[in-house]
């Protein structure tokens, strides 16, 4: 049965008006329990994630700026959220949710935390409402305590995982794999190990199609023993910010086939939650909360 990392830390108040679904991380929760996918015990708090864990991933100054509310004007306008204690410890809670889900996926075969998926955090700065990147920092933890030798990051956000590239560059040991809408935010694409950048509107068919084609042959080119999936829901074609046309079905079958990969090689999943800016709050809610329902179907 999946273990749930949620925590109130992972909601903040923001300006009226923000174009970031804050709102999305209680509901979520709201939702699966009153779906019956998940019951209370299933959830649990995953505390704020040691500094030194941060470190692994993120320079000593810009941390000590983002702790110390010490960012300059234009970091907090590139970063795209104001600074402030709350947003610190979303940050951590956030980031220790991750690291946590991946410590019992590697003991029940998948673990879930309803936040995260920030990979437009880079070593040195934030970006795209990304302070921390949560699973840099739990892919880090798992080498350096010897809990994984090969990790396979599948970014299925509408976004590139242009932090996370740009992290992991130079370590052979976490292989970045991001399949994104093209024309869109970042601007400036940074170099993942597998990129494919797909045309503005596509749809389920090809969509399923190309990753049906990449994730098998990577499995196996790689060689993964863990698994950290980013499955951001602003694929769907109702989304402000995605630019792409998925379905709630499409998006759903997305799901099921990367988690019913991992499942069928057991493979340890650890899984994020991504962005999601549709018009209605509860597109966002349902799409995120079909991920987590294919997880308990999987994993009952």
């Amino acid at each position: 049965m999946p273990c749930l990392a949620t925590s109130d830390h992972y909601t903040l108040n923001l300006p009226e008006g923000h174009r970031f679904p804050i709102a999305k991380y209680a509901l979520i929760r709201e939702q699966l329990l009153w779906q019956g996918i998940a019951a209370a015990e299933d959830f649990y708090e995953p505390g704020l994630c040691a500094e030194e864990d941060v470190l692994r991933v993120h320079t000593e100054e810009y941390w000590h700026k983002v702790r110390d509310l010490n960012l300059s004007p234009a970091e907090v306008r590139r970063l795209g959220l104001p600074q402030s204690p709350q947003l610190v410890r979303r940050s951590l809670s956030s980031s220790a949710g991750t690291l946590q889900s991946a410590l019992k996926a590697l003991r029940d075969g998948v673990g879930l935390n309803l936040a995260g998926g920030t990979h437009h955090a880079f070593a040195d700065r934030g970006e795209g409402f990304c302070v921390l990147n949560d699973q840099a920092i739990a892919a880090a933890y798992l080498l350096a305590h010897g809990l994984a030798s090969q990790i396979l990051i599948v970014d299925l956000d509408v976004h590139q995982g242009d932090g996370t590239a740009a992290i992991f560059e130079h370590e052979p040991h976490v292989f970045t794999f991001s399949m994104h809408a093209g024309a869109n935010y970042p601007l400036r694409k940074e170099k993942s190990d597998l990129d494919i950048a797909l045309e503005l509107g596509t749809g389920d068919e090809l969509y399923l199609q190309l990753l049906k084609e990449t994730l098998p042959r990577l499995l196996t080119q790689v060689q993964p023993d863990f698994i950290f999936y980013q499955a951001g829901v602003d694929v769907l074609a109702t989304d402000k910010l995605g630019k792409l046309a998925l379905t709630p079905a499409g998006c759903r079958q997305r799901d099921e086939f990367v988690l019913g990969l991992c499942h069928e090689r057991q493979l340890p999943v650890a899984v994020s939650m991504g962005g999601g800016y549709s018009e209605r709050l509860a597109d966002i809610v349902d799409a995120h909360c079909n991920t987590f329902r294919v997880a308990f179907e999987l994993w009952p």
